[in-house]
């Protein structure tokens, strides 16, 4: 007799890891959030002088190949196309006395430019 063997995967992680400081952003961005959205969406358009900048904005429906990350505060989605600059990523919210946005640690990227808007891979 023969034993057949379930290999059994750990669950996939997710492309961008979001730190608490992001999660709660995306909860207080939510609660504000225009009626037909259904989360925030990180995607990696093209411009700047280094080639790819991060854009962080509603989005009111679901792509097939974006990534789902499903946050206390929201669902926070990932752009399909974009998950391959992304992969490794962390995602931080970072506020002082004279600026707030999110910060992103990307293992992937190559450089950026002198303003910090825009990275290459």
């Amino acid at each position: 007799m023969t034993e057949s063997s379930t290999k059994i995967r750990p669950a996939p992680k997710a492309a961008v890891i979001l730190t608490p400081a992001a999660e709660q952003r995306v909860a207080d961005l939510m609660a504000k959030a225009p009626e037909d959205a259904i989360g925030v969406k990180l995607s990696t358009p093209r411009r700047g002088c280094s080639g790819l900048a991060y854009s962080v904005d509603y989005v009111s429906e679901e792509v097939a190949f974006d990534e789902k990350i499903e946050t206390p505060g929201g669902t926070f989605y990932i752009d399909g196309a974009s998950v391959l600059y992304l992969v490794g990523s962390t995602m931080d919210w970072v506020e002082d006395d004279f600026t707030a946005g999110f910060v992103f640690e990307n293992p992937n990227a190559k450089g950026s430019c002198g303003c910090g808007e825009s990275f290459m891979v």
